[in-house]
């Protein structure tokens, strides 16, 4: 099998064709803009099997064929009312069995923002992906920095094998969803403790932002449920930098089985045979950039993976 490039990798997480390319005239003739009620925000793209499902729920939702627009009917009128009709429909669906995604229920609330930074509405996260609507998570790599014997290692978990979403790939040492009410950095506390046991103190002290990674990612049966489903993401990104010493991180709630200490040459081999996660990935890569593994003289596209892997979402963000 054939090694994967960088710009291959960045590819798998940033799937959805870039606009005015002919893909995306060809695959966005077909799709409808989920709207705002005052039609102002493309929330997200629909699927037309999606639209489909709306079309009869004419008590929730407008549908024009006309301009390619699903929006929310204006008497919800208040954050409130939109979060319990979308979530009751998201139940609905579930018990209806309308949707496979929606196996993978959660119970937990996502925000969808609209305009920026104003909360239009909450929706059960296994039930935003249907809607294209853009989500939110942190990633955070820890790391032992190089010394005089040894090179730098990454801490690398391996998914469970009986996850539903891509099970037994490798991951970014610690990465969750940002669900609601919480914040960034309330969010990593909480999955560092929940699925690696790094004790939140150290986290606080030790875990430096370092920016974030955007894509646009269309889904595989690897996600869980339907292939097909649009779901552009920002995830924020931190480092954290450990040593020999700081307690390792270990297996929590089970969402990962194992974590290997790994040198960057076997980070490298484990991404170019597709061993990562998509969005795990590109996160990599960015830390690879931002350590200067990956350089403008070592990788031809390196001005295409990097504008990539902070991509501008067509799309109202927090």
């Amino acid at each position: 099998m054939p090694k994967l490039t960088n710009l291959e990798l960045t590819a798998l997480a940033d799937s959805f064709p870039y606009p005015n390319s002919p893909d995306h005239k060809i695959i966005a003739s077909s799709l409808y803009q989920f709207t705002s009620h005052d039609l102002k925000a493309n929330l997200g793209y629909l699927l037309p099997f999606v639209v489909d499902a709306l079309r009869d729920l004419n008590d929730l939702f407008v549908v024009s064929d006309a301009d390619q627009r699903v929006s929310i009917r204006p008497e919800f009128d208040t954050v409130e009312k939109r979060s319990k009709m979308m979530n009751d429909l998201a139940l609905k669906w579930r018990i209806d069995n309308k949707f496979r995604i929606l196996e993978g229920w959660r119970s937990e609330l996502y925000p969808i923002y609209y305009p920026s930074s104003e909360i239009y509405f909450t929706i059960e996260r296994s039930a935003s992906a249907i809607f294209g609507f853009v989500t939110y998570g942190v990633h955070m790599t820890a790391y032992v920095a190089a010394s005089d014997s040894k090179p730098l290692r990454i801490w690398v978990p391996r998914r469970s094998r009986t996850k539903a979403t891509y099970p037994s790939m490798l991951d970014n040492t610690v990465a969750g969803g940002i669900g609601y009410p919480y914040g960034v950095f309330d969010t990593l506390i909480k999955e560092c403790g929940e699925e690696a046991g790094f004790d939140p103190d150290l986290i606080k002290e030790k875990a430096r932002s370092v920016g974030n990674v955007s894509y646009y990612y269309i889904r595989t049966s690897s996600a869980g449920g339907e292939s097909g489903f649009l779901q552009p993401e920002v995830q924020y990104c931190y480092d954290l930098e450990v040593t020999e010493d700081t307690p390792p991180p270990r297996p929590v709630d089970g969402e990962a089985e194992d974590f290997y200490l790994w040198d960057l040459e076997r980070v490298k081999e484990e991404l170019a045979v597709g061993n990562y996660k998509p969005n795990t990935a590109l996160v990599t890569l960015d830390f690879l950039v931002r350590h200067g593994v990956i350089t403008p003289e070592n990788e031809p596209n390196y001005l295409e993976i990097t504008s990539r892997m902070h991509r501008h979402l067509e799309h109202p963000l927090r």
